[in-house]
């Protein structure tokens, strides 16, 4: 009797777990965007709210794995802004190969940065008042992504756009491994080499090449009913390095459930290397080598 008593109470604790709602996310979001809007005061860092919540505004529909690779790119910037104070970079958190990410696991994203800017806050000995949270509702994954994208934005003046292009070469590599591995898994032979290296390139080129990655990955996603994601909308006219970085962010985001939905569901890709004095030739080339690669995959049949 005693043992059924502790099952049914076992699964009682199960059936109350919270449901954590993009509601629920989007309140921690909007904490982390009063604290850096702060710290743009603190700083006295001039910054046009209006110009960058248009500029970061992102008008598609997007999943929670989107919005959950974002709060990765704000945990290396945080990092970005570790290190201009002489503090250790802690290396972000990452997560297995997951076809159907749960909010959850977003809202877990943002209280690690929320308490990465208190650590930093108290480090530097900078007081401000704790703030409370909000209550929305109708909120939706795009909702969050974009405050997310608008605080990204906004981490990119107080780090005085010291983006390099070492930083995006990194997450570039990162492609590199997951394609390495999936072609690896899939049987493909892999004959590609570095493309040409275009010592004029810029962001525009390698940018554009991110997107033909993102098609690629797309069309794979359809051909095995992964619901897909639009990312026409990310499109720029004049992309920074920030702007590519974001769409190497979202090949990751899309490549996790390729990973899953052939098998791979405990390789989690590794995290960056640093690297120093990469140029943007040198992310160009490395992108151009990752859309070959990807090119290569013409079905995920598992082995």
């Amino acid at each position: 009797m005693l043992k059924q008593l502790i099952i049914i109470s076992i699964l009682l604790n199960f059936a109350t777990a919270k449901i954590i709602t993009p509601n629920d996310v989007y309140a921690q979001v909007m904490l982390i965007s009063k604290e850096i809007h702060f710290l743009l005061k603190y700083h006295e860092l001039e910054h046009n709210h209006k110009e960058v919540l248009a500029r970061t505004n992102i008008k598609t529909k997007l999943k929670p794995r989107t919005t959950w690779q974002k709060t990765y790119e704000i945990m290396i910037k945080v990092n970005i802004l570790r290190k201009s104070h002489n503090m250790p970079i802690i290396e972000p958190i990452n997560i297995e190969p997951i076809l159907e990410l749960d909010p959850a696991m977003v809202y877990e994203q943002t209280q690690r940065i929320l308490t990465e800017l208190r650590i930093i806050k108290y480090r530097l000995d900078i007081k401000n008042r704790q703030y409370k949270p909000s209550k929305y509702s109708n909120k939706t994954p795009q909702d969050v992504f974009n405050e997310l994208n608008h605080i990204s934005a906004s981490l990119d003046t107080i780090n005085k756009s010291v983006f390099t292009p070492s930083y995006v070469f990194g997450e570039a590599m990162r492609v590199y491994d997951d394609l390495t591995t999936i072609l690896n898994y899939l049987n493909i032979k892999d004959d590609t080499i570095p493309t040409k290296r275009d010592n004029s390139a810029t962001p525009l080129e390698t940018f554009s090449t991110a997107m033909k990655i993102i098609e690629a990955i797309r069309t794979l996603q359809k051909r095995v009913s992964i619901e897909t994601v639009n990312f026409s909308s990310f499109k720029k006219k004049n992309p920074s390095p920030s702007d590519v970085f974001t769409m190497v962010q979202m090949i990751l985001s899309e490549l996790q459930t390729i990973k899953a939905n052939i098998g791979l569901f405990h390789y989690i890709t590794p995290a960056a290397t640093s690297y120093n004095s990469k140029t943007p030739a040198d992310v160009d080339q490395l992108m151009n080598w990752n859309l070959r690669k990807v090119l290569l995959i013409d079905t995920l049949g598992v082995k």
